[in-house]
């Protein structure tokens, strides 16, 4: 006890009083950080995305690539979006960004990228074989106690893992493009998962911000990419039965169903459009039923409708790498203000 005085008595005497309070500031934030580390294996735009993420969670990161200015080109990428993120007062995280960055390290050697680590998050380009070579390296290289993710979109746990001795810690956790501002992760398991892997990575995205949903079993394309395959596939059949414009269309989903599906899904759309759900059901099912027995098959995706839509597209945003970027970095500041305003939503 007369230490502890003694001990406030000198950073009374030593500090200012807004130093003090900075400086307490600082140690709550430094001894907040988690124990153990992530690992992000992949530099480009959803490794980045993954990294920001857990950083701002309070999490130390390492960014594997197999080339070193690929870190650095990385590392200088968060830098600079961390930055403007906090200049626009939407940076995730109690911490400061030069807080945040001190949290994220670069690595070119996978062993020593792996030790140590509790999760690990891979974001390689969607090649099976790619991915099952990384796989197979991972599973010499891990330990018993850290969960092996994926970042894929559309090739199966049973694809990537069947084989691996830690197949019962292994999982795909596939983000939505980029998951600092889009929280969704679908947790797919393989067969072999063991419950408490899928349990510790819903409640690890759940600590970090992320908004997880959990499949109960694997399907070709998880529950994403079959919404939006078939929202694709029946815009692609409008336009090309002359029914609307590629423009038209998609302010459809812009200025229609996008409004009220960015809070909420289809299924309370329909109990709110109704006395409940199942009175929308008695009321509506023989249309919808109608309509969908209408749907055309399944398109090839080329050809002259390709051709119209990319036409519409370019005159809208010329395909070349300066435009798309622009548009890119228009569409991620609206999404982060997007989920700052459903955050604010949900907390009134």
């Amino acid at each position: 006890a007369d230490r502890y005085v003694v001990s406030s008595f000198l950073l009374a005497v030593c500090f200012p009083v807004g130093s003090l309070v900075a400086l307490c500031s600082l140690v709550q934030k430094m001894s907040s950080i988690k124990e153990g580390h992530i690992l992000i294996i992949g530099s480009g735009l959803i490794g980045r995305s993954w990294a920001m993420v857990f950083a701002g969670a309070g999490y130390k990161v390492k960014l594997y690539d197999i080339m070193e200015q690929q870190i650095t080109a990385a590392m200088e990428n968060i830098g600079k979006q961390m930055e403007e993120l906090e200049k626009a007062g939407m940076l995730r995280g109690s911490r400061s960004v030069q807080q945040q960055v001190s949290l994220i390290s670069g690595c070119t050697d996978l062993k020593s990228a792996v030790e140590g680590t509790t999760y690990i998050q891979e974001c390689t380009p969607e090649n099976l074989e790619l991915k099952k070579k990384l796989f197979a390296q991972l599973d010499l290289l891990t330990s018993e106690r850290a969960i092996i993710g994926s970042s894929t979109s559309c090739l199966s746990p049973t694809k990537l893992f069947t084989g691996l001795k830690h197949v019962k810690q292994c999982i795909v956790a596939h983000p939505v493009n980029p998951p600092y501002y889009v929280p969704l992760v679908e947790l797919v398991p393989h067969p072999e998962t063991d419950p408490a892997t899928v349990e510790t990575a819903y409640a690890l995205m759940k600590e970090i911000g992320q908004s997880p949903v959990k499949l109960m079993r694997e399907i070709d394309g998880f529950a994403l990419n079959r919404l939006q395959y078939a929202i694709i596939s029946e815009a692609w059949r409008l336009v090309e039965a002359g029914v609307i414009s590629p423009t038209d269309l998609d302010v459809v989903m812009s200025e229609g169903l996008g409004m009220r599906y960015a809070f909420m899904g289809p299924f309370e759309t329909a109990h709110l459009n109704a006395e409940g759900f199942k009175s929308y059901c008695e009321r509506y099912s023989e249309g919808i039923k109608r309509v969908v027995q209408a749907f055309g098959p399944v398109p090839e995706f080329s050809g002259g409708v390709e051709q119209k839509i990319d036409q519409a597209l370019c005159e809208k945003i010329p395909a070349d790498s300066d435009h798309l970027n622009a548009r890119r970095e228009w569409r991620d500041a609206c999404l982060s203000r997007l989920a700052k305003l459903k955050r604010e939503m949900k907390s009134n």
